[in-house]
């Protein structure tokens, strides 16, 4: 018999257990990222709170093009519709969060589009 109910796929560990992906959050404040280094899996998302009193845009390396991650530029991937670019595109204000799910293993290094003298670093493994 057919169904109507959807399931969503999941991954196994060498164990058998479910792989969940997990939500990590940074704060940004005045002075800058906490935690400054972030050590996530594959498929995990970062959230950054905006928690300063200023602007806030979560870009990829290298500033001001933003091209480490997706290997396209800020002026080619802005805005980023489909949220794959490790660019938030735009400045959150305070009080407002930006997310995303990182796809590829490695060390992602980003900053403050509006202060790039904050910055952090993502480790996917």
């Amino acid at each position: 018999p057919s169904s109507d109910i959807e399931v969503e796929p999941v991954s196994l560990d060498s164990s058998g257990q479910v792989i969940t992906s997990q939500v990590h959050q940074v704060i940004y404040s005045d002075s800058g990222y906490l935690p400054k280094e972030v050590k996530i899996k594959v498929g995990d998302t970062v959230t950054w709170k905006n928690q300063s009193t200023g602007g806030s845009w979560v870009g990829s390396a290298m500033h001001p093009t933003h091209v480490i991650y997706s290997g396209t530029s800020l002026g080619e991937h802005c805005p980023d519709l489909k949220n794959l670019t490790f660019d938030e595109c735009k400045s959150s204000q305070p009080g407002e969060s930006w997310s995303f799910k990182f796809d590829k293993k490695g060390t992602w290094r980003y900053h403050n589009h509006v202060k790039a003298s904050h910055s952090g670093t993502v480790i996917v493994e």
